[in-house]
C-alpha cells in the first residue's frame, strides 16, 4: 500500500499529476474511515465511496488525454518541468486567470457540477502559498514546500474549518477537550486532539488542511493552528455520514439515481486522537504567529469564490437545460408562467458566469507580482448565491410540480410484463417522448432536488461558504476599507450639494 507521507518525502521522480488508476491506487492506504458501525477497508471498492472516487479518477484521467488538457493543464512553475491542473499554479495575469476559469470549468463539467470539492477547490489556498509565503512568518519555507508538493502531483486536499457544534457559547478555554488543540510540543512536531467538521470528501482525499476558525482567545494559544494532515496518520479517524451512493445502490439503479450514485462527497467528522504533525505540515502556530485576516489576505476567499462561482454557474447551466426538458416532457413549457420562470433561471445562470468573467476579467494584485480573483464580484457571488440555489429550487417545485413523483418506483418496473403497457399508456410524456423517457428525465430532476443527495446539496449550496449572515455582514466593512463605499457616499453628496433650501445652486439647472 502506498503511504502518502513517505511518498511524498521521497524525491520527485515523475514529471506528471496522478492518472485516475494512479490516483485510485493513492488512496490504498491505512485510512481509519468509518461508515455504518464498520471501519472501511478500501474506500476505491466500498459501495459507499467506489463510484464517487471513480468520478474523481476520470478528473485526474483528463489531465492525461489529449482533447482535454489543453484547457486543464498548464506548465508547472517549480523546479520539475511538468505540467499541472492550471488552478494549482498562481496566475500572474488576466490570461492565467481566464485559464483557471476553462480548467474549473472543464472538471466541473465532468460532474455536471455536482461535486463541489474536487481537488481544484483546495487549489483557491494552495495556489496562494507560494507567491504569499512570507504571509506565514516563520513558516513561509513551509509555505513554498508546500505550493510545490501539491502542484507537482496535484495532490486532493480537503479541509476542515469549522468546530464542532458543542458549547459554542462557552468561550474556547472551556472547551478544549472538544476543539482541536496541541496535547504535546516536540522538536519534531506538534501532536493534536480534537475534532474539527465538516470534512467533505475527506475520505477520497490525500491530506486535510485543517486551520483555526473563530475568535483568538489568548487563555488558550494553543487551540490556534492551521497545518496539513495526511489522511493515513495514525490517530486521525474519519466518522462518515450515510452514503446516498451506498443507497441508490440498494434502493434502485443509476437509471433511478443518476447523480447520488456517482457523485456522493461523502460528509465526516474528522478526530485527531494524538496525531503527531510534523513541523514541515505547518503554518501557523500559537497565536504570536497568527496573520492577520487569514481569509482575505491569504487570498483563500477570492480564490474559494472563483472556484465555487464557476462551478456554481456549471451546474446552473445543467439545471437550466433539465428545467426545460421537464417541462417539454410534460406540455408545461407552453404556459406563460413557467417560460417567466425558466428564464429566471436562466438569469442566474447568466448572473454567476458573468461574476466569474468580471473574477478573471477584473484581477487585484497581490504578493509576489501573482494576481487575484476580483473580490468584489467574489463577495458579491458569495453573498447571492445560496438564496439563489434556493429560488432554483423553489421553481422546480413551483413548475414541475406533481410531476416530479408521478413516476414508478424504479426502472426495473420496466422488466415486469404486467405493468409495462399501463406505464407506456398512462406515464409517457407530451410532445412525442415515449414513458422511459419522460421517466428518465423526471429521475435525474428528483435526483438533483428531492432526493437526500438533492437535500444535501441545497444545504451545501446554502451554507459552504458561511452562515447566512457571515456572507452578507463583512460587506460594509469591506466596501469602507476598500473604497468603494466612499466612492458610493461620495456620489450621494454630490447630489446633495445639486441644491439647497433656496433651490439649485449650480446654475446648469434653470
Amino acid at each position: 500500500m502506498l503511504n502518502i507521507q513517505a511518498a511524498l518525502a521521497e524525491p520527485v521522480d515523475r514529471i506528471a499529476p496522478f492518472t485516475g488508476a494512479g490516483y485510485l491506487e493513492s488512496l490504498r492506504d491505512d485510512r481509519n474511515v468509518f461508515i455504518y458501525g464498520q471501519r472501511v477497508g478500501d474506500v476505491t471498492e466500498h459501495p459507499g465511496f467506489r463510484n464517487s472516487a471513480r468520478s474523481l479518477a476520470r478528473l485526474y484521467d483528463a489531465l492525461h488525454a489529449p482533447e482535454t488538457a489543453g484547457d486543464l493543464t498548464c506548465p508547472t512553475d517549480t523546479p520539475n518541468g511538468g505540467f499541472t491542473h492550471r488552478s494549482f499554479r498562481s496566475a500572474s495575469s488576466v490570461a492565467d486567470l481566464e485559464g483557471q476559469q476553462r480548467a474549473i470549468g472543464g472538471w466541473a463539467r465532468m460532474t455536471y457540477g455536482w461535486m463541489g470539492r474536487t481537488p481544484d477547490y483546495k487549489a483557491s489556498i494552495i495556489n496562494t502559498l507560494g507567491p504569499n509565503a512570507d504571509y506565514y512568518g516563520p513558516f513561509a519555507e513551509n509555505a513554498r514546500a508546500w505550493y510545490q508538493r501539491v502542484q507537482d502531483e496535484v495532490l486532493f486536499v480537503s479541509h476542515a474549518l469549522v468546530n464542532p457544534p458543542v458549547d459554542r457559547a462557552r468561550p474556547p478555554s472551556e472547551t478544549r477537550e472538544v476543539y482541536l488543540h496541541v496535547d504535546e510540543e516536540t522538536d519534531a512536531g506538534i501532536r493534536v486532539s480534537g475534532a474539527k467538521v465538516v470534512a467533505t470528501s475527506a475520505a477520497t482525499s490525500h491530506y486535510a488542511f485543517l486551520q483555526h476558525h473563530g475568535p483568538v482567545d489568548n487563555g488558550v494559544a494553543s487551540l490556534t493552528m492551521m497545518f496539513f494532515a495526511a489522511i493515513d496518520a495514525p490517530g486521525l479517524k474519519l466518522f462518515c455520514r450515510n452514503s446516498y451512493e451506498q443507497q441508490a445502490k440498494a434502493t434502485g439503479t443509476p437509471f433511478d439515481f443518476p447523480l447520488a450514485s456517482r457523485f456522493d462527497e461523502n460528509d465526516a467528522i474528522i478526530v485527531f486522537d494524538r496525531v503527531f504533525i510534523p513541523w514541515e505540515n505547518v503554518l501557523v502556530y500559537r497565536t504570536e504567529s497568527l496573520p492577520p485576516d487569514f481569509p482575505l489576505a491569504a487570498g483563500f476567499m477570492q480564490g474559494m469564490a472563483f472556484h465555487g462561482c464557476t462551478r456554481l454557474a456549471v451546474k446552473l447551466d445543467f439545471m437550466a437545460g433539465l428545467i426545460s426538458k421537464a417541462l417539454h416532457a410534460t406540455s408545461g413549457d407552453e404556459f406563460r408562467g413557467n417560460q417567466v420562470m425558466l428564464g429566471e433561471v436562466i438569469a442566474y445562470r447568466h448572473l454567476f458566469w458573468s461574476l466569474s468573467n468580471a473574477m478573471a476579467a477584473c484581477p487585484t494584485q497581490f504578493a509576489g507580482g501573482a494576481m487575484l480573483p476580483n473580490l468584489q464580484a467574489a463577495l458579491a457571488y458569495r453573498a447571492l448565491a445560496p438564496d439563489a440555489y434556493g429560488r432554483v429550487k423553489e421553481i422546480v417545485h413551483k413548475i414541475v410540480a406533481s410531476a416530479l413523483i408521478y413516476m414508478p418506483s424504479t426502472s426495473r418496473d420496466f422488466d415486469n410484463s404486467e405493468i409495462e403497457p399501463y406505464l407506456a399508456r398512462y406515464v409517457r410524456g407530451s410532445n412525442g417522448i415515449d414513458h422511459r423517457q419522460r421517466i428518465k428525465i423526471m429521475k435525474l430532476l428528483w435526483d438533483a432536488v428531492g432526493s437526500e443527495f438533492g437535500g444535501r446539496h441545497e444545504l451545501y449550496e446554502r451554507n459552504y461558504l458561511g452562515n447566512h449572515e457571515e456572507v452578507k455582514l463583512r460587506l460594509q466593512s469591506i466596501a469602507r476599507f476598500d473604497g468603494s463605499f466612499a466612492e458610493m457616499d461620495g456620489l450621494v453628496d454630490r447630489c446633495l450639494a445639486d441644491y439647497d433650501e433656496n433651490g439649485w445652486v449650480d446654475p446648469a439647472w434653470a
